[in-house]
């Protein structure tokens, strides 16, 4: 009986630090939201806005645009490579073909 009420102990022990390390934390988060107000009003708990490739791609190159506009030059964007349809079709058969050899290997072992 002596055990379990050593085990008691050790659990309401265990669940005060719990309650104890909870009340640190909060304190943790609310000094990081004032800091993060102080940053422009972004939290650095709270993750900024997801943006897409293509968007950042977009920002980058109206960026670029008004250096350049500052500078007196002229700024042309690379056009994206894009594949033909038929260039798609034989980098497809090329892969099917090297999967098709790795499976006939896998296969003969």
């Amino acid at each position: 009986m002596g055990k379990l009420q050593g085990l008691v102990l050790v659990v309401s022990e265990l669940k005060s630090e719990r309650t104890n390390l909870l009340n640190q934390l909060k304190h943790v988060d609310d000094a990081l939201s004032v800091l993060g107000k102080l940053n422009g009003g972004s939290s650095p708990t709270t993750p900024g806005r997801i943006v897409s490739a293509a968007a950042r791609r977009k920002m980058s190159l109206a960026q670029k645009a008004r250096r350049a506009k500052e500078n007196g030059k002229t700024v042309t964007a690379k056009p994206k490579r894009t594949m033909s349809a038929s260039g798609r079709r034989k980098v497809a058969a090329a892969q099917r073909a090297r999967w098709a050899k790795f499976r006939a290997g896998k296969k003969a072992a």
